[in-house]
């Protein structure tokens, strides 16, 4: 036991262990979003979350109506 501790503490190891640890991690993370369909599906359509942005709920700026009656 104490040779595999020595084993993990070594600096060239220990990045090896926690590279597997985090990549299984990952993995599984992975592997139980999209292990269910209809969690799978709901997930799928949250990617397009970012380019739904929808101009007419933000309010106007005062420097933003300033320019907009100076073009007119």
């Amino acid at each position: 036991m104490a040779a595999a501790w020595e084993w993990i503490t070594d600096m060239g190891n220990s990045k090896m262990v926690a590279l597997l640890l985090f990549m299984s991690t990952f993995i599984g993370i992975v592997i139980f979003l999209f292990a269910n369909r209809r969690r799978a599906s709901k997930f799928e359509t949250y990617r397009y979350i970012p380019l739904d942005d929808d101009d007419s709920f933000r309010e106007p700026t005062a420097r933003h109506d300033k320019t907009e009656s100076e073009k007119q």
